[in-house]
This record gives structure tokens, sequence and C-alpha cells, in this order.
């Protein structure tokens, strides 16, 4: 888990984590200098049995530095995840994951849905399910960067996240060198709080979301609480009706996607 100055989200976040994993699991924390207040929280999680460590980092180092540096230092480790500090992670989750991960050699990132449950539109994302084994997966190239697990082979095999990577393009090419990416299906449901729509969010108001704005609104350039519940539908829409298929993603068709994408963005919303 990264941490950074959200205080409030990350003692039920944190509170959660540590209910839902099994004995088997360690968390590290990683906290990306966010004051007193954050290290006097953390504080009263360092003895508690599934705390491994919590790393009190000096500086704002975001999210690919701690991800690497996780990724070197839980070497004992077969499966690998993350989970932001505005996540509510869902019962059995670990289990269910894991399960998945040893059933099937070829999995790499499995995770849990991002997403409120009135996003899904099963007639839509039904048709991206595969069936392996016993396991039902909505495939994709990637999953979103929280609430995931990643077998401990896919990391050596792809090595750390490259300079200026984003975890989606690591999974893509992860997924091209033949790692089965995707969500345990019917969903595994997180509650993501900086969702406007979660029962356990801050942004209530526009002025609360201009204050709690999340990196990846500042990133769209999103500028009220209703856009931002559009985005997270438009986000949610998109990964149950986008392609399977990582050359898509990956050298010049990525860049001609992107520029439609952003031609047409807003008629690919979906209905209200």
């Amino acid at each position: 888990m990264v941490t950074y100055k959200r205080v409030a989200y990350t003692r039920l976040s944190l509170t959660r984590l540590c209910e839902t994993v099994p004995e088997s699991a360690r968390i590290t924390v990683w906290d990306n200098h966010s004051g007193p207040e954050m290290a006097a929280l953390l504080k009263t999680f360092e003895d508690h049995p599934r705390i491994e460590r919590i790393v009190y980092n000096q500086t704002n180092d975001k999210l690919r530095g701690p991800t690497n540096w996780f990724w070197q230092n839980a070497g004992d480790a077969d499966l690998l995840g993350k989970v932001d500090d505005d996540c509510l992670m869902p019962e059995g989750w670990c289990e269910k994951l894991g399960e998945a991960h040893r059933d099937i050699p070829e999995a790499g990132a499995l995770a849990c849905w991002h997403f409120p449950e009135s996003d899904l539109v099963p007639e839509v994302a039904e048709r991206k399910v595969e069936t392996i084994g016993s396991h039902r997966i909505m495939r994709n190239c990637w999953v979103q960067g929280s609430g995931y697990l990643i077998k401990r082979d896919l990391v050596t095999s792809m090595g750390l996240l490259s300079e200026g990577e984003s975890f989606q393009t690591y999974l893509t090419r992860a997924a091209m060198a033949g790692f089965i990416h995707g969500w345990s299906y019917p969903f595994l449901y997180l509650d993501h709080m900086d969702d406007p729509r979660s029962p356990n969010t801050e942004m209530r108001t526009n002025e609360d979301f201009f204050k709690l704005a999340p990196l990846s609104a500042t990133t769209f350039r999103v500028r009220t609480r209703e856009d931002w519940i559009k985005r997270l539908k438009y986000s949610a829409w998109t990964l149950q009706v986008c392609s399977t298929e990582p050359r898509h993603y990956l050298g010049w068709r990525a860049a001609l996607r992107r520029g439609i994408n952003r031609v047409f963005r807003t008629r690919l919303l979906p209905r209200a």
C-alpha cells in the first residue's frame, strides 16, 4: 500500500486490508512523506501481525519508485499486490485471486473491480469473459493499479517498470508475451473511495472535489465532481468493450487509437 496525505482514507483502507488478507500474507506500507499526522497513524499499525514493514519515505516518489522497490524487496513472495490508500478490499479477495493464479499458470495480473455494480453492463462485459478451468475471467490487456495480485514470474520475466512507463503499458507488454490479465467474474467489487458515488467518499461537493481531486482527475483535466463521475463511468464502460489484442495498444496502433479517442470520446460515453 502506497499512502500519501489522506489520513482518514488510510485509516479505513489499511484497517480493511489487515482484515482481508490471509495469515500467509504480509503487508508493506510505503508512505510518500505525508507528514506527522500520517506517521502517527501508521505507527499504530507497526505491531499488527499482518504488517511486515512500514517505510517512512522522506520524499514523494509517487508510484513507480515504490512499486519497483517493493517488487525487488519482496523476494520470498510468489504473488505480489498493490492496494491504494483510497480502496476498501472485499472479503476473500486474496484467496479468490490466489486460487485463480494457482490454477492458471499463464495468469499475470488478476484484480478486483474498481467501479460500482451500476457501471456493469452484463451483456457487454460477458463478451470478454473466458472460462479457464473452474475460473471465469473478464480478460483485458491490463488491470487498474490497485486491488490486484500479480505473479512473481511475470516480474521476473518482464523486469521492473521502466522510467516513464505506466503500469498499463507494462502489463500490455506482458500480455503480448503471453500472460493473461483480467478481473475475476462475477466481479470482486472493491470500494473506491475516490469515486464520489462511494458511501465512504469525502467528495460530497464540488468544493470537496477541488481539494481532494486524485492524480488521475488532474491528468484528464477534470474540473467538477459530476465530470469526474462521468469520467469514471466512461472508464468502466471502456474496460468492458475494449480490445483484448495487445498489439492494438503498442506502437503506431496505440497512437492512432489515442487520436481517435480524443476526437470521439464523448460519443462513446455510456448512457447515464
